[in-house]
């Protein structure tokens, strides 16, 4: 009787070991898919990249700060999410305004890779978020960003019965004021 039961401890060390190794082995983290370098073609004393002593600067002029408070930031249209070269930044492109480009910095557990409209991109307290555009050259200008595409990033997930056409019409319209300043 008592090899019976030592045997059966053994073989129940041994499943639960490999159990354990097995769900270690899921938690590993994903690869990262390469960063992406852009050549911006302005330039200032502060960007993005910088530091200020041991401060990272995540954001420079043409940047909008948009205050998350730990909501997530979701994809306005089907898309890619890369790493930026620079520090904290991630760079989302999508098919269907292919001349621009987002980079959102800041955004803590990004989501890389493809996705799809109104799906989570990440989160945070606050981001960055600037727009560029594709130059002739193939350098990237900063440029105002859509209040729209700004609107649907930041908002609950979307209803998928909205019109294709209206939201490319938003994605490449400038931002309007939503008040008169005297």
């Amino acid at each position: 009787m008592p090899a019976i039961v030592s045997a059966l401890s053994r073989l129940l060390a041994k499943k639960w070991i490999l159990f354990l190794g097995l769900a270690l082995s899921s938690c590993q983290p994903q690869t990262l898919p390469p960063q992406r370098a852009i050549n911006i073609q302005q330039e200032w004393e502060l960007e993005p990249g910088d530091l200020i002593g041991e401060h990272l600067v995540v954001g420079s002029l043409g940047d909008i700060s948009i205050q998350l408070n730990h909501h997530p930031l979701r994809v306005p249209f089907p898309g890619k999410v890369e790493p930026s070269t620079i520090d904290q930044c991630v760079i989302y492109s999508t098919p269907e305004v292919p001349a621009y480009i987002i980079m959102n910095c800041g955004l803590k557990r990004p989501k890389f890779g493809t996705v799809k409209a109104g799906q989570k991109m990440g989160g945070g307290k606050h981001i960055q978020f600037a727009t560029l555009r594709r130059q002739p050259d193939g350098t990237w200008i900063i440029v105002e960003p859509s209040t729209g595409v700004l609107e649907r990033a930041i908002s609950k997930r979307r209803n998928g019965s909205e019109k294709k056409k209206s939201d490319q019409e938003q994605a490449i319209a400038p931002a309007s004021p939503t008040r008169k300043l005297n």
